[in-house]
């Protein structure tokens, strides 16, 4: 009787849930209507549009305009995108806007040739272009065609089209008046998708561009598809291709930035024109910059773009949120009341589109309502899993604090300060052999396709390797919140010449602990042991040779104590008393990143034999003290 209660209940909110949705395209289809246009740019070339707009022209509508090299797909004026339906993007119908949405130069129905995160070019001429010069002749062609807009635009996206929408920012063009970019490409090299402080992201970057990459010689409706991976088990795939040069093979000689990935190795003047950061100036509509903390593709760029314009710019409105979401967790992909099996207690993705993002439009592109309730920096604190406001960030309120890594059986970290035995130890070490045969799995799970769940995952399965050092402090007395960067300041040695290093902060959970039932957001730590929990709070990698410069990377020298000091992604999380707080040091974090070699090579272009094992040493004594510094918020 129970199984067929549960299942015929199951069946009602199936069916009401459907109900909801049929009349919610039924809606749709009877107050909006579809057109495609191709939009002329300055040099001739013609990009593929698709406008939503409402049949109601007896008033005026902004335009809100989305541009994308992920298609704007269905084709056809009588085909509608089943994502317009969805709560999301029905918000900004229901309000009333025109939705654009285009493939960029070179991608789909577009003309012209693609070009992956195309250089800004502050000094164009005539009919030179980059992606700002694009916008701009798009909301031009907009605002003077398309029937009963209101000459105020609004340009967002996720991922890369955040990319586009920061390009959008630079364009200059007057009836430009809000723009979002969310979870945006901002630099390649130092921190999104594919590089992590030079170290390259192997799994992403294969899998991305084995299909993304394809050339595409002329205007197609027709996806490529990517390798396709003769296994369930990734890990076993990308350690039995081995070397990069192997993955190279594979992908053949027609993928033009795969290319330009394997030749440019460091941080050189190539990358630096692709960083979006060093032309943030002189921007003029109001910014709403949009992130995840647990963004495993583009956590990075949200934050530093937000920085970057705020140092660049000095009368730019411009703000930022960051949620506890994975990559566009807060854009319709599920509520944001969970991640894996960590829960937050609340449904913050439908807190941000109803409180932030729709209000933020309307203001600027309707002139309805305020803005005064959005502050500087809104954002979600996990571990208390409660939104905080800031009128800045980075944050004054700040105690940067030293957690020192120490030696012992029970290896602890010394919160604030260093204890009076450690002072006066000397030549102390924690070490472990790193085996590029052997290297440390990101997760413990069998899977094909990289997760989003790792970014909160249990670390205990880590803390078990002997190639893993663990520290752990004391069961906290009080709270303790971080809100800020990271630093890792390691003093270590070698055996070889070169060394990856990996640095998390974990969150250990009481041991008994568990979830009440009736949280909001039940994942999967309905059924997981919450009890000892390490929920991983931060992760990130360096690649040892740019521990001094990312554009003239260095050999350790073997033996030779070395400092190994760089920045993590900023965090916001309260370790609650009764909990502990872990660091884990590693030196391969595989599949995500490729394995480094620990030899002083090219090793884009290095050969399988070229792989060895390295001794590491992590130093801590009072002249050698590796440590954690910690933004702890002051109360």
């Amino acid at each position: 009787m129970k199984k067929y209660f549960s299942l015929l209940c199951f069946s009602v909110a199936f069916a009401a849930s459907l109900s909801a949705q049929n009349a919610d395209s039924l809606w749709v289809r009877e107050n909006y209507y579809k057109i495609e246009r191709m939009l002329p740019m300055r040099d001739g070339i013609n990009l593929f549009t698709a406008f939503y707009i409402p049949k109601d022209s007896s008033v005026k509508h902004p335009i809100l305009l989305n541009r994308t090299p992920y298609t704007c797909s269905p084709y056809g004026e009588d085909k509608f995108n089943p994502r317009i339906y969805e709560t999301y993007w029905l918000n900004y119908l229901k309000e009333g806007y025109i939705i654009a949405i285009q493939d960029v130069r070179g991608k789909w129905m577009s003309e012209g040739e693609f070009v992956d995160v195309r250089p800004f070019n502050p000094n164009k001429k005539g009919k030179e272009i980059d992606e700002a010069s694009d916008t701009y002749d798009a909301i031009e062609w907009m605002v003077n065609n398309l029937p009963a807009n209101n000459k105020r635009v609004g340009c967002f996206g996720i991922s890369y089209p955040g990319f586009y929408a920061t390009m959008a920012a630079l364009s200059g063009h007057p009836a430009l008046k809000a723009v979002s970019p969310q979870a945006p490409v901002t630099d390649w090299y130092q921190g999104d998708d594919f590089h992590h402080n030079g170290a390259f992201m192997l799994m992403d970057g294969f899998s991305f561009y084995s299909g993304f990459g394809k050339p595409r010689p002329k205007p197609t409706t027709q996806w490529s598809p990517g390798y396709r991976i003769p296994s369930q088990d990734n890990y076993d795939f990308y350690l039995k291709t081995g070397a990069i040069k192997n993955f190279t093979k594979i992908m053949g000689d027609s993928i033009a930035f795969w290319k330009d990935l394997m030749n440019h190795p460091d941080y050189d003047e190539w990358w630096q024109a692709r960083n979006a950061r060093n032309f943030v100036t002189n921007i003029k509509p109001a910014m709403l910059v949009v992130g995840g903390n647990f963004d495993a593709e583009d956590c990075f760029g949200a934050w530093s773009l937000y920085k970057a314009i705020e140092e660049k710019n000095n009368n730019t409105d411009n703000r930022v949120v960051m949620g506890p979401w994975f990559h566009g967790g807060w854009g319709g992909r599920g509520d944001g009341s969970y991640l894996g099996n960590v829960r937050f207690g609340k449904k913050t993705s439908e807190f941000y589109q109803r409180n932030i993002e729709i209000p933020f439009f309307n203001f600027y592109l309707k002139l309805k309502g305020t803005v005064s309730g959005i502050a500087e920096a809104t954002v979600f604190f996990t571990g208390e899993n409660e939104w905080r406001r800031f009128n800045e960030w980075p944050l004054k309120n700040i105690s940067y604090t030293n957690a020192f890594l120490e030696a012992g059986n029970d290896v602890r970290i010394a919160l604030p300060e260093m204890d009076t035995a450690r002072k006066k130890q000397t030549g102390s070490y924690s070490e472990y052999i790193s085996d590029p045969a052997h290297p440390v799995p990101y997760t413990e799970d069998v899977h094909l396709g990289r997760t989003r769940e790792y970014m909160t995952d249990d670390q205990r399965f880590a803390s078990r390797r002997p190639d893993v050092l663990t520290f752990t402090s004391g069961v906290l007395e009080n709270d303790l919140t971080l809100a800020g960067p990271l630093v890792a300041d390691l003093m270590v040695s070698l055996s070889t010449t070169d060394a990856d290093f990996v640095v998390k902060l974990i969150d250990v959970f009481p041991d008994e602990y568990k979830y009440d039932e009736k949280e909001s957001g039940k994942g999967n730590g309905m059924n997981y042991p919450m009890g000892g929990y390490q929920m991983l709070v931060r992760g990130e990698i360096m690649r040892g040779r740019y521990r001094n410069s990312f554009a003239k990377p260095e050999a350790f020298t073997p033996g030779k104590i070395t400092q190994v000091k760089y920045t993590l992604p900023d965090v916001a999380h309260t370790f609650k008393k009764g909990h502990k707080l872990m660091i884990q040091i590693q030196s391969s974090w595989f599949p995500i990143a490729d394995r480094n070699p620990q030899k002083f090579v090219d090793i884009y272009k290095c050969s399988d034999s070229d792989f060895q094992k390295a001794t590491i040493r992590v130093y801590h004594d009072a002249v050698n003290a590796s440590k954690i510094i910690l933004p702890v918020l002051k109360n």
